[in-house]
């Protein structure tokens, strides 16, 4: 139990590392799924075009919201977006870098779905076969207009017996394979360009706005769980007390049935805090009204002040050593 606690805590602490490792597997997902796929084009002039382009982008929009959806950071920017302002401003440059964050890591898969279909090309051929010009080959010279859209349509099915042995159409898959993957090299260089220019161009920018981008979109994650684990603490206590309380309420009939009382204060849990002090749907209802509505502003200051044995804790790394030293003269002799 403590493994699976402690590997449940490490995804949560490492949200960033975690959505990397699904965006990978998307990607590897979405290889796997192109060379299992039976790919048989229709061969149907009106038919072929809507199959190689729906094999082609539809797999990649479903690839793109399952990006959305396994990523937590996409219901953690719509929260913060659509939150109200309350005590605390929101701020742009957060849900900006939140939104860029996530489409970077949901387009993976798509990008790589569509880039091993166009190296492929089996897609392009079966959608544009029926689109290509007969002038530019020989075979289709004497042929009438019906039975050239016949024999492009044909094209992606070479066991077909109208053109299996038909030259003309090895020339047009040819072609069009060529075109295909030339696409698809095309745009994986400018991905790759793209990504290069990025990665160096981008200490050339203000790198504190990005830093703090960055740290208060971590921050607005953190909060995220750390009050879901508060309200599960507080559910499990609220839901103790109205138990016992039961059973309290209970008490002249569990007697008529000659049941064994617990021990008075047996059970209780020692200390009143602060979630214990909530006693009431009401009270529980309002609290979390209150922090959609009005969430608190990122200043403890004044709650520093309110609880002086915060300052008494241990020094901080960076704290004066001569203090140090004032405190623990037994240090300077080591």
């Amino acid at each position: 139990m403590d493994r699976f606690r402690m590997i449940f805590q490490y995804f949560q602490s490492n949200s960033e590392s975690v959505m990397n490792g699904i965006c990978g597997l998307l990607a590897l997902a979405s290889v796997k799924m192109y060379t299992s796929l039976d790919f048989s084009c229709p061969c149907l002039p009106q038919y072929n075009m809507a199959y190689g382009l729906g094999i082609m982008f539809v797999p990649p929009i479903i690839l793109f919201l399952c990006g959305l959806i396994l990523n937590r950071q996409s219901l953690v920017m719509l929260e913060e977006w659509r939150r109200p302002q309350g005590h605390r401003k929101k701020d742009p440059a957060v849900i900006r870098y939140l939104c860029s964050s996530i489409m970077q890591r949901a387009m993976v898969a798509p990008v790589v779905w569509i880039v091993v279909t166009l190296l492929d090309g089996k897609c392009l051929i079966c959608a544009f076969s029926g689109s290509m010009d007969p002038q530019k080959f020989v075979g289709f010279a004497n042929v009438s207009t019906e039975q050239v859209q016949q024999l492009l349509a044909k094209v992606p099915c070479k066991d077909e017996e109208l053109v299996r042995n038909n030259t003309s159409r090895r020339a047009v898959s040819r072609y069009l394979r060529c075109w295909s993957q030339a696409l698809g090299w095309s745009i994986l260089l400018i991905l790759i360009i793209a990504a290069f220019l990025a990665r160096w161009l981008r200490p050339c920018f203000n790198q504190a706005t990005l830093l703090q981008a960055r740290h208060w979109s971590n921050y607005i994650d953190i909060e995220q769980k750390i009050f879901e684990e508060t309200c599960c603490e507080h559910s499990r206590l609220f839901a103790h007390k109205c138990i016992l309380h039961f059973f309290e309420s209970m008490r002249q009939e569990i007697k008529l049935h000659s049941f064994s009382l617990p021990r008075e204060g047996e059970g209780a849990e020692g200390g009143e805090g602060l979630l214990q002090g909530i006693t009431d749907r009401d009270q529980v209802n309002k609290l979390l009204k209150t922090w959609y509505y009005e969430k608190p502003p990122l200043d403890v200051s004044q709650a520093h002040q309110r609880h002086p044995l915060v300052q008494e804790r241990s020094p901080l790394p960076w704290a004066d050593k001569a203090s140090t030293h004032s405190k623990f003269p037994q240090l300077s002799n080591v």
